[in-house]
């Protein structure tokens, strides 16, 4: 007999002939209200865990393929966290709570804040743990940059600290951006770094998945250049008030923006530039420092001599997003040109040679275009 069935039993033997049989009725219908259970999508909550509701959500396969594929995990692991024979890590819950299908998020959301009230760190955006890059994630670029090949490290490496840097920083899709911003190569008279070029991107929405089709240059007049001429980071937590400050190089969707630069021996190569389509988003401290910490990061997908000294940085003001576009229309066609002008004068040129000639091409088109509109 369980302790309910006690409790019941022993209201029942000490209540009084007259009342016990004037009540019956009233009795069993508590007894019964008492014993059932609450249901959400037809699974019962009475001290269900966050294992059960996921269990049922994998019910359909459409949901689990889901998850498996934006937590690039193996349908036995989630399996095993469901059993309880494998406990996931915080990271892993937070992107699981992202991937979800927004009718379950907040019923999950609240059984692992549950499990938090009992003890167990499990998420959180205020968490300390929540918000620095787990141990394991560094070893995953360490072995990332030590096997990738040199024309893709670069990209490669980029692409991986970015979606675990979207993972961490918008779990649950509220909408951002992350941009790695390199600086071009050294050009002109002064074979200075006259500009910066959006290299990888990628979003939650509003934002597309892949932003690279999207990349434009950025100079002096824009907030990414004021970072890399000071060598400081920059936070605008409301861009609507302090609009000027990326009147030429604003996006849509953006209310707020994190900078920072990327550094290595007391040289810069580019930034590290998070968006938010809220306003202050960034106002916890904690969530800047880890944005601060990728940063630091993505120095890994550079090679040394993509560092550059302060004074071989001479950024020029470049015209802007809609101006730009017009000269970006043609780059597959411009990419395919270079590729086949280098074929038939027998020169060797992979994609990534080819893709950077285009840049620094266009780089020079828009440079003087705009010191002639300024003239």
């Amino acid at each position: 007999m369980n302790k309910e069935d006690r409790t019941i039993f022993n209201i029942e033997k000490n209540a009084s002939p007259v009342s016990t049989l004037s009540s019956s009725n009233h009795d069993q219908t508590s007894v019964k209200q008492a014993r059932k259970k609450l249901s959400v999508d037809g699974v019962t909550t009475q001290k269900q865990t966050w294992r059960d509701f996921l269990a049922h959500i994998i019910r359909d396969d459409k949901v689990k393929q889901q998850i498996i594929d934006a937590l690039h995990i193996s349908p036995i692991t989630l399996t095993r966290w469901i059993t309880g024979k494998s406990e996931p890590r915080l990271h892993n819950l937070r992107q699981m709570l992202g991937a979800l299908p927004p009718q379950y998020q907040e019923q999950m959301s609240h059984y692992l804040r549950e499990e938090n009230k009992a003890g167990t760190t499990l998420i959180g955006e205020e968490s300390h743990l929540a918000l620095i890059i787990p141990s394991e994630f560094y070893q995953q670029v360490f072995i990332a940059r030590a096997t990738t090949g040199e024309n893709l490290r670069f990209w490669s490496l980029s692409q991986l600290i970015i979606q675990q840097a979207l993972g961490q920083l918008d779990p649950e899709r509220r909408g951002m951006s992350i941009w790695i911003v390199r600086c071009m190569p050294p050009s002109g008279p002064q074979h200075k770094v006259r500009s910066l070029r959006e290299s990888v991107g990628a979003g939650t929405s509003p934002w597309k998945s892949n932003l690279e089709q999207d990349a434009m240059f950025l100079g002096a007049e824009s907030l990414v250049g004021s970072v890399v001429t000071s060598y400081r980071p920059a936070i605008v937590q409301d861009l609507d008030e302090e609009h000027n400050l990326l009147a030429l190089s604003r996006v849509e969707h953006e209310k707020s923006i994190v900078i920072y630069p990327i550094l290595y021996c007391g040289r810069i190569a580019g930034v590290f530039m998070v968006s938010s389509a809220e306003a202050n988003f960034f106002l916890h401290a904690a969530r800047v420092e880890l944005i601060h910490s990728y940063a630091d990061l993505a120095a890994l997908a550079f090679d040394r001599d993509q560092f550059y000294e302060p004074e071989q940085i001479m950024l020029e003001i470049m015209p802007g997003y809609v101006e730009q576009k017009s000269y970006f229309t043609h780059f597959r066609q411009l990419m395919t040109e270079t590729i086949l002008d280098a074929v038939y004068s027998n020169r060797r040129i992979d994609n990534a040679q080819a893709d950077l000639f285009v840049w620094q091409k266009l780089e020079e088109q828009l440079a003087g275009k705009k010191i002639e509109n300024l003239e």
